[in-house]
């Protein structure tokens, strides 16, 4: 084995000057200095959040004749994807737009952004994406921020005789200018922040404990600014919520056991006997959640579950940008304020009176469940995949089943009687349906006011997938059959199912779902059986040529007994039932295909059968209708199969493998399944 010597690993992989460069410290002229330079460092927490959004970039695609924005940011670029959050993209743009309004200081940096869903629809994925991304966003030279640090060699009684003195809340240095100067001072800063489409301001005063400091320092100078400023030492600021700097969760605890200084800090017991008196903010820990989360982001997990004491709190943070410690003046924050919770919390917030002050101050932004299909799939591919599963193989449409029937449950009742659930379900997919198109899907989304916001959450999914491979690892593969099993199974003991009714309609769907499995691994061995290229096309050619004749009243000469004859009426009508082609549209279908032909013919193409669509349907599936009985498809089941046979259902099995990602094991399955299905039929039929 070898050996690794850990000396050269860190010398190849670790740069100590890294570590110096996120290390840097300096004078406040130093700071200055980078400040006029790069004014971009003094933008507040708003400013800095939406930078960092914009960062990674933005890409555009039209949806329902709507131009939207997907935010790469969303992608989680910072851990290749492990949070990432998509399907949700226009509700993102609002809250993007609410962070661009904040930095513009249009009015929302005074509100609390509550983020409002069904459970599982993705808001703690967004608030911890934000978390990291600031943290990261910190590290790098774009989204650097500085706080500062006493320092005094003297050891004096101002720093409490220590030589240190780091400033508890992270404070921007640019607050220890005086006030009276400031405007002075950032009408220089802002002719270059302008260009950078930017506009610094300078917000409040330290923290008490800073101010004190301060104060303590300019009487020992008889006012002297430029002495005092020789005890501040700035230090670049990493941002941190492991190390609760810049970035705070709160988490609601039992009510008894609440108390507001977890938010705004507490008297620390021990340095009042240093300092004498309770009141000496040097002997206050600024160690509450709003106190560290100062200059980043404060997440509140549930909100609504907080305490009213708390919720009050809440208000002069948002509105006013400032907390009030336990004895001591307003102290003012500069921190985005982000709160979750789901829908019943926030109906109880509507209907009481005594929060109308919290409600005003709220900017809510729904994050939905997923209503389309293939973002769904996205999710579960995530976490079962290849990769992360090696050792079981997951057959073709399993996890697109399992997403199938989590959208239905989340979709409302189609109003229309000619539309069901399913085909919502696929024009909300991108799929088209006659008589529908873009114009029609947009209206029905609109009317549906609540879709998204019920249904099945994606954990559940996550849950029985999990569950479904325990249980089923041995046999190597993993169907869908397995996976409906333990979604039906878990349905009974579910905890947010509330009716008989919901249960009952929850297993319609089910039902849909498998009767739609059917259909669809029935169409994968139809295509195995009919993928031969050279039948489709002679089948095509023989179709076209009765359709030319048909249309142009013409007669067709047959290659057999060389006799001019009409049309064959019945091979054409044959292929066309195949797509559900109504006798009475039978000659539309068939003009629609000669003058696409015409159409071609005159810019010099060649029509292939695979330019459309539907006729390359039915000769598929009319190809398999003459195939299947020579290859006797409902013998499998039989267990008595001749080796002729045998050797065609192999070549079936392998264009499976190959063609549709079935494994062995899944091959055979899905060939006894249809086998059955046409079993059935037979009989149906005797």
């Amino acid at each position: 084995m070898a050996q690794i010597n850990i000396n050269e690993f860190m010398n190849e992989n670790y740069k100590a000057e890294d570590y110096s460069h996120l290390h840097w410290s300096g004078s406040f002229q130093d700071y200055v200095d980078l400040v006029t330079k790069d004014p971009r460092i003094a933008r507040n927490s708003f400013q800095r959040i939406h930078d960092m959004i914009m960062s990674y970039g933005t890409s555009k695609y039209t949806e329902y004749k709507k131009e939207i924005t997907r935010y790469h940011f969303f992608d989680d670029p910072v851990e290749n994807g492990k949070d990432a959050v998509f399907g949700i993209d226009v509700h993102l743009m609002k809250l993007v737009n609410f962070f661009k309004s904040a930095a513009a200081g249009y009015g929302t940096e005074k509100r609390v952004l509550l983020l409002h869903g069904p459970v599982g629809s993705a808001k703690s994925s967004i608030s911890r994406l934000i978390k990291k991304g600031l943290e990261h966003y910190s590290k790098t030279d774009d989204g650097a921020l500085y706080t500062f640090e006493w320092i005094d060699e003297e050891e004096t009684e101002i720093l409490g005789g220590q030589k240190l003195f780091a400033s508890p809340m992270h404070e921007e240095p640019l607050k220890l200018i005086p006030v009276d100067v400031r405007p002075q001072f950032l009408e220089s800063v802002n002719k270059v922040a302008k260009e950078k489409g930017l506009k610094i301001k300078i917000k409040g005063e330290v923290c008490p404990a800073d101010r004190y400091i301060m104060n303590a320092y300019m009487e020992k100078y008889n006012g002297d600014w430029s002495k005092v400023m020789n005890h501040i030492r700035v230090k670049r600021l990493i941002l941190s919520e492991k190390d609760r700097i810049g970035i705070g969760t709160f988490q609601p605890k039992d009510e008894k056991n609440q108390d507001s200084t977890e938010l705004t800090g507490d008297i620390n017991y021990r340095k009042i006997a240093q300092y004498g008196s309770d009141s000496d903010p040097r002997a206050f820990n600024f160690d509450g959640e709003f106190n560290i989360a100062n200059r980043g982001i404060v997440e509140f997990i549930e909100m609504l579950k907080l305490d009213v004491a708390f919720l009050y709190d809440l208000l002069g943070a948002s509105q006013e940008q400032s907390i009030k410690p336990k004895k001591f003046a307003q102290t003012d924050i500069d921190e985005v304020i982000l709160g979750h919770t789901n829908e019943p919390e926030f109906r109880k917030l509507q209907n009481n009176e005594f929060m109308e002050a919290l409600r005003d101050r709220t900017v809510k932004i729904d994050i939905p469940y997923i209503t389309r299909l293939s973002n769904e799939v996205r999710i579960y591919q995530r976490d079962f995949n290849t990769e992360k599963i090696p050792h079981v193989h997951i057959a073709p449409h399993t996890i697109e089943m399992a997403a199938t029937w989590s959208v239905l449950t989340r979709l409302e009742e189609p109003k229309k009687s000619d539309l069901t659930s399913m085909q919502k379900l696929k024009l909300y997919n991108g799929k088209t349906l006659p008589g529908y198109n873009e114009d029609n899907v947009k209206e029905l989304r609109k009317e549906a006011v609540r879709e998204g916001l019920e249904g099945i959450s994606p954990r559940y999914i996550q849950d029985k997938l999990s569950n479904a491979l325990v249980k089923n690892g041995h046999v190597g593969c993993l169907n869908p059959f397995m996976v409906f099993n333990e979604l039906e199974a878990g349905l009974k003991h579910h905890s947010l199912i509330s009716s008989s009714d919901q249960l009952e309609k929850y297993r319609d769907h089910l039902a849909m779902t498998r009767q739609e499995y059917e259909d669809t691994v029935k169409n994968d061995v139809q295509k195995a059986i009919s993928v031969d290229e050279t039948a489709i096309q002679t089948l095509c050619a023989n179709y076209i040529d009765n359709v030319k004749a048909y249309t142009q009243k013409e007669k067709i000469r047959n290659k057999y007994s060389n006799r001019l004859e009409d049309a064959d009426e019945r091979f054409m009508r044959s292929i066309e039932e195949k797509i559900d082609i109504p006798e009475s549209r039978k000659d539309d279908f068939r003009r629609e295909i000669m003058n696409y032909i015409g159409a071609l013919a005159i810019e010099g193409k060649q029509f292939d059968y695979k330019m459309n669509e539907r006729l390359h349907r039915a000769l598929e599936l009319k190809l398999f209708e003459d195939q299947k009985d020579s290859i006797k498809l409902t013998t499998i089941i039989s267990k008595v199969v001749d080796k002729e046979t045998q050797e065609k259902i192999d070549v079936v099995k392998s264009r499976l493998i190959k063609n549709h990602g079935y494994c062995e094991i899944c091959a055979t399955d899905a060939l006894n399944f249809v086998a059955s299905i046409f079993a059935k039929g037979d009989s149906a039929k005797s």
